[in-house]
């Protein structure tokens, strides 16, 4: 999913390791236990709480493995994921600043780890208001596989906070899920 640039992101300030490479003025590396905080600050920035629900589950983001993106020391980007057998999860996808690649090269660098851990497909869910990431998955290749009708509305028993409407006015209810042929 994707989130305007004008939240304020204000947490820990993460940790460069050695051996990163520069893609595009910006740095992609997995997150490491050491980011856990800065990734939870990040995550609570974004999502407004450090847990999201999709299909019925609580996730808790910290948790998750990923991939981040720095400018500098910056964190401009944070992929969540998460791989159970022959699938890989997006779970979660944001950054700072639309149009510089940073998305797409957190969706390379999470495809790449799916497919040296064997993994068939990437997949998520996300939300029948944001038509932008809709939009951003289809352009890199996922195809829309599910529509799981009024299924936020079971989300808000777990996440009460999740919002009735999107900022433009769409009601928020439905879940879609994508997929992408990791072979691909």
């Amino acid at each position: 999913m994707w989130f305007s640039p004008d939240r304020n992101y204000r947490g820990a300030v993460p940790r460069l390791i050695e051996g990163e490479n520069p893609v595009n003025n910006f740095l992609i590396r997995p997150i490491q236990s050491l980011d856990r905080d800065w990734v939870a600050s990040f995550v609570k920035s974004h999502w407004g709480s450090e847990i999201i629900v999709a299909k019925g589950r609580v996730i808790h983001l910290a948790e998750l493995d990923g991939f981040a993106a720095f400018r500098g020391k910056e964190p401009i980007g944070l992929l969540t994921y998460s791989i159970e057998g022959p699938d890989c999860e997006i779970v979660t996808i944001d950054s700072t600043a639309q149009g510089k690649s940073i998305g797409t090269t957190l969706i390379d660098a999470v495809k790449g780890r799916a497919k040296v851990k064997g993994c068939r497909r990437l997949w998520l869910i996300t939300s029948n208001d944001i038509l932008n990431a809709l939009a951003f998955y289809q352009k890199r290749g996922f195809q829309l596989v599910a529509l799981y009708s009024n299924a936020v509305e079971a989300s808000r028993k777990l996440k009460p906070e999740i919002s009735l409407k999107a900022a433009n006015g769409t009601p928020i209810r439905d879940e879609l899920e994508l997929e992408l042929e990791v072979s691909e």
